[in-house]
């Protein structure tokens, strides 16, 4: 379940609820995405305080917005207050958000994710963390700083590393340094070679098996699931989700989201989406989104048809399917779709403790 940030038609509250529901019918995870609004640690802890099976992600911390020795001790906090059920994904974000928002440089995106994340494992593993840099020295050169250690012991030093990667070598680093890719407008048709590139990485991290690279590693596709029968009005639900991202979250040289458009085959598509966002004509802009990118891109219609779609992802190497719900759903259409769903899929509610039985679904 990836229940993104409220604000956007949704409440806290809100969250918290499905959530709950989520981990009563057996979904194996809930994550809680983060822009400049809400943040996803304090959702976390909030919704963690009140599961006890589900486990928490983060979709996404993001990268400019912490140093890497505060995400280890963030991480480390929510894992050990839920029980080591905290899986820490993370992103680079963009120019605006990274330079507009966090007064941080977007420079060297892949060198500095590489560095966070070797410094982030080396806090959760209680390493004395020293850095060479250059993007996060460690001590500070010059300065009175001394090498420390995390002076907590998490429940899991190896807990689990997630990415959010958009472009061909943000994915291969994943592969290569990452346990799970994050992905956003995952298209089954259009996932060869994605994986592909993600296997790249994992040969050249020397990660999994020689013969199944893929081995072990969670691919986890966000995917909007609106169960109304008439596919164009379904579709209505996710058309301004997908403008914000296709026209909105990036400028117009660097919108990583619309190159994943113009990849998938949308060029004029997302140009126009573009062109109409960025001069402020918001409702055009979601119109013109075509009904074929949001249905490769979605699960919508009936129960039925859902039902049909859903084998797409496992076949195309999904291991997650991470269900979003919103575009002006109410809570209760939330707790509905949740229900639908978690039948199609064939869950198992917790009984034991142990958590879910068949955890298909997240």
């Amino acid at each position: 379940m990836n229940l993104g940030y409220w604000g956007r038609g949704t409440t806290g509250p809100d969250q918290v609820a499905v959530a709950q529901a989520a981990d009563r019918l057996g979904y194996d995870s809930v994550w809680v995405a983060e822009a400049y609004g809400s943040d996803s640690p304090s959702m976390l802890a909030w919704i963690g305080a009140l599961t006890e099976h589900v486990g928490l992600g983060s979709a996404v911390m993001q990268i400019p917005g912490r140093t890497p020795a505060m995400t280890a001790m963030t991480a480390a906090t929510i894992d050990t207050m839920s029980g080591g059920r905290f899986r820490l994904g993370l992103g680079v974000s963009g120019p605006q958000v990274s330079e507009g928002w966090h007064g941080v440089p977007f420079r060297s995106p892949l060198g500095r994710t590489r560095d966070y994340v070797e410094i982030v494992r080396a806090a959760l593993r209680r390493d004395t963390v020293t850095h060479a840099g250059p993007h996060y020295p460690l001590p500070l050169p010059g300065g009175p700083g001394k090498p420390l250690k995390l002076s907590a012991r998490p429940v899991r030093p190896d807990l689990p590393v997630y990415l959010a990667a958009v472009g061909p070598r943000n994915l291969e680093l994943t592969g290569e340094i990452a346990d799970g890719w994050l992905a956003i407008f995952f298209s089954p048709e259009h996932a060869r070679d994605l994986l592909t590139t993600l296997e790249t990485g994992r040969r050249r991290g020397g990660r999994g098996p020689v013969d199944a690279p893929m081995t072990g590693f969670d691919v986890v596709a966000t995917t909007p699931v609106v169960l109304v029968e008439d596919v164009e009005a379904a579709a209505d639900h996710v058309r301004d989700y997908c403008a914000l991202y296709i026209g909105g979250m990036g400028s117009r040289e660097q919108n990583f989201y619309n190159q994943l458009a113009c990849r998938m085959g949308f060029e004029d598509d997302a140009a126009r989406i573009q062109d109409l966002y960025l001069a402020g004509r918001h409702r055009e802009a979601a119109a013109a989104v075509p009904l074929e990118f949001i249905d490769e891109t979605s699960l919508l219609g009936s129960p039925e048809r859902v039902a049909r779609r859903l084998g797409r992802y496992e076949e195309a190497g999904v291991t997650t399917l991470a269900v979003a719900v919103g575009g002006g759903m109410s809570r209760d259409q939330a707790l509905a779709t949740l229900h639908v769903v978690a039948g199609i899929a064939g869950l198992e509610a917790p009984s034991d403790g142990t958590g879910p039985a068949a955890p298909v679904v997240s």
